[in-house]
């Protein structure tokens, strides 16, 4: 699967440039997973990543005046070290996620979420509705962006078309909520991480608003290609050519 993504994104790379690239993203999620569990050494380190960039000033005054704040990221370095470095400096940045498929495995997936602080919601009508409730006190939440979202929106990710959900502009402009794209890039020692808040993305409309944010995660990627999950199947192209052939058959 990376080895495919990264031929499809980078047709010009040559192969010993994608074995690297899959062997060091590999590393990096074996890395997450086991940082994930071990919440409470993640939280104490967690003390020492001091939070960075145009949007943390930003951040600091929406939160001191009430506002909620959405920070979005994708599966890149350990997106869950960024939450862990906000709410361990006094935020409530809730994760709003998508439950798995293995009822066993979901348990302790939410139990990694909701030991980092601010709560796990599920991307269901009630998960919804207290995510929402959760923003509309004042408080933080976290999305991911770049995962398949099947009869979504089409946008641009990495130059191919990638369905991807509004669900966070559209949640920003109703309940006037700061969007801030947010990353952890996992330094060269392996252990640390570098939480950088870009500047907010303005509000406009919903469509604009998420081909921002795609934007400024595609950057990251091609900037630092191992840092980002290439083992996930973001564009799902045999599945869309099949619901296209399908649509033309109707048409």
């Amino acid at each position: 699967m990376a080895g495919r993504n990264l031929a499809m994104v980078f047709p010009d790379m040559q192969e010993p440039e994608r074995r690297r690239i899959t062997r060091a993203v590999t590393d990096n999620v074996g890395r997450v997973v086991m940082e994930n569990y071990a919440t409470a050494d993640q939280m104490e380190r967690a003390l020492n990543w001091e939070p960075h960039g145009p949007g943390w000033d930003a951040a600091e005054a929406a939160r001191a005046e009430g506002r909620p704040i959405l920070f979005i990221s994708g599966h890149y370095g350990n997106y869950q070290a960024g939450r862990a470095a906000l709410n361990a400096r006094g935020y409530q940045m809730g994760g709003l996620y998508r439950p798995l498929n293995n009822a066993y495995l979901n348990d302790h997936y939410i139990a990694t979420i909701e030991n980092v602080g601010g709560g796990a919601f599920t991307r269901d009508r009630r998960g919804l509705a207290g995510f929402v409730k959760h923003l509309r006190g004042g408080g933080q939440g976290a999305i991911l962006i770049d995962q398949y979202f099947f009869g979504g929106p089409i946008h641009d990710f990495l130059g191919h078309p990638a369905p991807t959900s509004p669900a966070a502009a559209e949640m920003a402009l109703k309940y006037n909520a700061l969007l801030v794209p947010i990353y952890s890039t996992r330094a060269e020692n392996g252990l640390d991480f570098d939480i950088e808040l870009e500047a907010p993305i303005p509000h406009s409309d919903p469509k604009t608003m998420t081909q921002a944010l795609n934007d400024s995660l595609a950057a990251r990627v091609r900037a630092m290609p191992e840092q980002w999950f290439w083992l996930h199947d973001r564009w799902k192209p045999a599945r869309q050519e099949k619901a296209a052939r399908k649509s033309a058959t109707y048409d």
